[in-house]
């Protein structure tokens, strides 16, 4: 392949990069995540605050983000803002955590969604569909068709930025409209509302069991009252969906390189992109509450609550109008996905910290050796059939990065006054240190209640300390 560039081309303006913000925030998640999250709160007051927590949660860091980008206009966002604050350890263990879990866990999620929704429209894509069985492996059509999608993506963004932009904003735009239109019909359409059956639960769930000062969690035999520091971990757990249905915002630090006026754009486009998803995602909720019992976004069948909601909305045709918006859905999502995390690559590899073949850029001046090595992982993740499990090794690895990214801002602050910033962070001191501490408690209740996969992603991020060091080792011979 003909390497003829060495820099990245700025051709993505604000609106381009709106849309891969809130792009790659919108994948599947919205859709089904809340059917988890009510069973563990169980009511709806607990049910919006859990998806205001997370809004404001993911707001306060994007606005916050804004000053780092500003400062660090360059490719790899993250990973670049750890290491100037920190040092270069921290900033590896970033991208080691990226490139083993975060990105390509999340691409092949997202990849596998976009398959079982497609066996709606075509059954012969099912996962139940084993296409072959090889000792303890089972390959189904779903995780086949999860596979050529990843590989298709990543071949169209060798082709250039130009081909990646137009997916994007063409699919992102859809999925906003489409979004937008079912909540709209949703209060509109529906023959028979459950708003005011619902609110009645508020938040003390537990009021029918004699328990008017607890939260109920809601279990198929009815409402079970639980304490306060039971809520704790419960809207912790709850949390892994809606924090996995929100992140994937800070993709357009990576890319800052092809952004125009990265200064400016890069912090208002992470400001605007999380504020419309936001938006988004409590009005579906809301939504989700006026047209169906609550009983029914708890334990609607295999969580598609959107399909329960559109199927009262549309009738019969409701199952498909969802299936073709989560697919094109998860089409944008992994397409911005794929774009931004090979640029962190890049600069790892420009920094002597990865495959030194990461870091060269093709003639159409894109990193394509980085986009097929994650391609290449991610189709591995899709194979093994663990991805369901990855959610909270996600969440919990993707939050500690955040906190130490947002503790960066208070180390630069102090450490670096001279460099310019087009941007401040919004709410300093003050929203960054909530931030901080809503963060941390989602952590701590994240490994009191699921220690095992939120320990996993810990391990597999300490496990990059030593590759750490055996990189630094051969960049010195």
């Amino acid at each position: 392949m003909n390497e003829t560039n060495t820099h990245f081309k700025p051709t993505l303006g604000l609106v381009d990069a709106t849309m891969i913000v809130a792009g790659s925030m919108i994948g599947s998640g919205i859709f089904i995540v809340s059917a988890d999250i009510t069973r563990n709160v169980g009511s709806a007051g607990w049910l919006i605050i859990v998806w205001l927590i997370t809004g404001f949660m993911t707001i306060t860091a994007a606005v916050s983000y804004g000053e780092l980008s500003s400062m660090y206009p360059k490719a790899g966002g993250q990973y670049v803002y750890l290491k100037e604050a920190f040092n270069p350890l921290s900033g590896f263990l970033y991208g080691w955590s990226l490139f083993a879990v975060i990105q390509t866990a999340t691409i092949a999620a997202v990849g596998v969604a976009f398959s079982k929704f497609a066996a709606y429209l075509i059954p012969s894509v099912s996962e139940t569909h084993i296409l072959f069985t090889y000792g303890f492996l089972k390959i189904s059509a779903a995780q086949i068709v999860a596979i050529v999608l990843i590989i298709f993506l990543t071949y169209t963004n060798t082709k250039g930025i130009e081909g990646g932009k137009i997916i994007q904003t063409t699919f992102t735009s859809a999925k906003l409209i489409s979004l937008l239109g079912l909540i709209v019909f949703g209060f509109l359409l529906v023959k028979q509302n459950f708003w005011h059956q619902n609110w009645q639960t508020g938040l003390t769930a537990a009021q029918d069991k004699g328990a008017s000062d607890a939260t109920g969690s809601l279990k198929p035999s009815g409402w079970q009252p639980i304490n306060f520091s039971v809520l704790i971990g419960a809207v912790a757990v709850s949390m892994v969906g809606s924090i996995f249905s929100s992140d994937a915002w800070n993709n357009v630090t990576f890319i800052a390189g092809e952004i125009k006026n990265p200064q400016r754009n890069i912090g208002l486009s992470l400001f605007l992109g999380t504020l419309i998803v936001t938006i988004i995602y409590i009005s579906a909720n809301l939504m989700y509450l006026y047209v169906l019992p609550l009983n029914n976004i708890a334990f609607a069948q295999n969580d598609r609550v959107a399909i329960a909601a559109a199927n009262n909305i549309f009738g019969s045709a409701g199952t498909i109008v969802i299936a073709v918006m989560i697919m094109v859905s998860t089409f944008g999502c992994n397409n911005g996905l794929i774009l931004a995390g090979a640029r962190v690559y890049y600069t790892m590899a420009k920094d002597g910290l990865f495959f030194k073949k990461t870091g060269t850029l093709n003639k159409f001046s894109v990193p394509s050796y980085a986009l097929w090595i994650q391609c290449f992982v991610a189709c591995l993740l899709c194979l093994s059939g663990k991805y369901g499990d990855l959610l909270t090794m996600i969440s919990f690895v993707v939050v500690i990065f955040y906190v130490l990214t947002l503790i960066g801002i208070f180390v630069l602050r102090k450490k670096r006054p001279d460099i310019p910033r087009a941007y401040k962070a919004f709410g300093y001191p003050v929203l960054p240190a909530i931030y901080i501490i809503l963060a941390l408690a989602f952590c701590i209740g994240l490994v009191y209640t699921s220690p095992t996969y939120s320990l996993w992603g810990l391990g597999i991020m300490l496990a990059g300390i030593p590759l750490y060091f055996i990189a630094i080792n051969a960049k010195k011979s």
